[in-house]
């Protein structure tokens, strides 16, 4: 027999997952300044494969405005220049044969609520998560109600501290979200 104690153990760790990739999601998108998150979903051609940047090389903020990408071996310069120019973080990076050096240009206003604007679908995003994880936990309790294991007391008390769980979590998103949002903004 499950308890209600392990589906809302369970209800909390998916939905620990789900803020979790959003704050991985905010991490990635551009601020006004360099952040090495910046560049975490960046994948590089290297030796016959796809691999995130951070295996080809270091990723460093040398001042505010400017991130550094020191490759460990120079025959991949290259393909992680294409990989950054490519990315479709709107990053220009300059090969100095050496490393990558990639200026951050201040943001535009037009390019500020596009960014706005992702970060609410990546929010909503993690709403849509938390919802999935409140239906199979309701769905579980709807089961041991027709089983006769839980009373409808039992039921309409696990389905009230469900709804608070859910509520608090979708809160804390959306804070997240205010967060970035400001962030965003600043200039």
């Amino acid at each position: 027999m499950t308890t209600f104690n392990e589906l809302k153990q369970v209800m909390n760790e998916n939905i620990a997952k789900a803020t979790e990739v959003l704050k991985k999601e905010f991490s990635g998108l551009r601020t006004g300044r360099a952040s090495t998150n910046l560049l975490d979903s960046v994948r590089v051609d290297a030796y016959g494969s796809t691999v995130p940047i951070i295996q080809v090389g270091n990723v460093t903020v040398p001042e505010p405005r400017m991130l550094l990408v020191a490759v460990w071996d120079k025959n991949l310069l290259k393909n992680v220049e294409k990989a950054i120019r490519d990315s479709g973080l709107g990053l220009n990076p300059m090969n100095d044969g050496q490393s990558i050096r990639i200026p951050l240009p201040p943001l535009s206003e037009e390019r500020r609520v596009e960014l706005t604007k992702i970060a609410g679908k990546y929010t909503e995003t993690g709403r849509i998560s938390v919802r999935a994880a409140r239906r199979e936990i309701l769905d579980a309790i709807a089961q041991l109600k027709k089983q006769g294991e839980i009373s409808e007391d039992d039921e309409k008390a696990y389905e009230k501290e469900v709804q608070a769980i859910v509520d608090k979590a979708i809160e804390d998103m959306d804070n997240l979200l205010k967060a970035k949002e400001a962030e965003i903004k600043q200039v």
